[in-house]
């Protein structure tokens, strides 16, 4: 892993923009199946080296980038969320930045900005920390919706338009955001735009005593984060990518997701968008392929679930949870 502007592509896959930004200059072939699953495994093993107790929250989060989608993690300080976002990204060969989100940054302290050079007299670009393939956005909440509202473009389009000129974003693109929820009268709430472009949103929670007991001695001297060495690289998780994406997702199953979508648009006062249903498509098809099947099942699309959709619902006032509403939407809803 590093902190510049490389691209985790292998040379021969990869060029260089002007921006310094290394991009795919080919469609990946995809992986097989088995090796797709292997590719997962790998990652997840790598983590736990770093990360105790936490093999489903860590699994959730390469479903997700294997998904083309971004994870926000909430949770109190001191679960480890940072710690997190950080093991997974060593443990792939990228580029990595991390954004510390503070009420004082500004859009271009993300994006970038346009900066005059003398000697030339031009105005010159510099690439902002979104120029990664890997992005932590840390503690996102505790910016003004402003610079938040920088990340929309890039989260969704996996490009950056400053001045009026876009700029591509090196692929594999995956932001992973930390917010905790105490300390609220110091946070901003995230807009609902951004939400929903979070494939997943994931809750670590305490370590029961044995995990904790672990966790301090692994921790007494050096941390297990400064050896952590990676096991794949961004060419590789492209070529997972497509073959997470060769999938079969039947007319059965995508008209299952669908419903279930529209029994939280009929039961909530904001239920979930076309984009979250893509996103719970997505992610079943790379829950398949952990199980080494080439087909999406029921049973994806419900394990899947309650990652993806329950933070895109906005209940009635007085009702149930977003998470409760699932609960009842996935009683209520057949599967045909």
């Amino acid at each position: 892993m590093t902190d510049t502007g490389s691209a985790g592509a292998t040379p021969e896959h990869s060029e260089t923009t002007a921006d310094g930004v290394a991009s795919a200059d080919a469609d990946p072939e995809p992986l097989s199946i088995e090796a797709a699953a292997d590719l997962v495994d790998d990652i997840v093993d790598n983590v736990e080296q770093v990360i105790v107790g936490k093999r489903e929250q860590i699994e959730h989060i390469v479903v997700a980038g294997l998904a083309q989608g971004h994870v926000l993690l909430e949770d109190v300080p001191g679960t480890g969320k940072t710690m997190l976002a950080r093991a997974v990204a060593t443990s792939i060969d990228v580029s990595f930045r991390r954004i510390q989100f503070t009420p004082d940054l500004l859009p271009a302290d993300v994006t970038g900005t346009n900066v005059f050079n003398r000697q030339s007299r031009e105005f010159e670009f510099q690439p902002g920390p979104i120029f990664a393939n890997v992005v932590l956005g840390d503690e996102i909440n505790r910016a003004p919706p402003k610079t938040q509202s920088a990340l929309l473009e890039a989260m969704e389009e996996q490009q950056v338009t400053v001045d009026g000129t876009t700029r591509k974003l090196p692929a594999p693109f995956i932001v992973i955001a930390t917010q905790n929820d105490v300390e609220m009268g110091r946070t901003y709430e995230l807009p609902m735009a951004e939400i929903d472009r979070f494939a997943k949103k994931l809750r670590l929670g305490y370590p029961d005593s044995d995990d904790e007991a672990e966790i301090i001695g692994r921790t007494a001297g050096h941390h297990p984060i400064e050896s952590l060495e990676p096991v794949t690289d961004g060419w590789a998780l492209q070529r997972a990518r497509e073959t997470a994406g060769s999938v079969e997702l039947s007319e059965p199953v995508r008209s299952y997701i669908s419903r279930l979508a529209g029994y939280t648009r009929d039961h909530a006062q904001l239920g979930v968008s076309p984009r979250g249903s893509i996103a719970l498509a997505r992610t079943a098809q790379v829950r398949a392929l952990l199980d080494g099947r080439d087909y999406v099942t029921p049973d994806d699309v419900q394990t899947e679930v309650p990652s993806v959709f329950a933070h895109r619902i906005r209940p009635k006032t007085g009702s149930q949870t977003g998470e409760e509403l699932l609960e009842a939407a996935l009683a209520a809803v057949d599967v045909e």
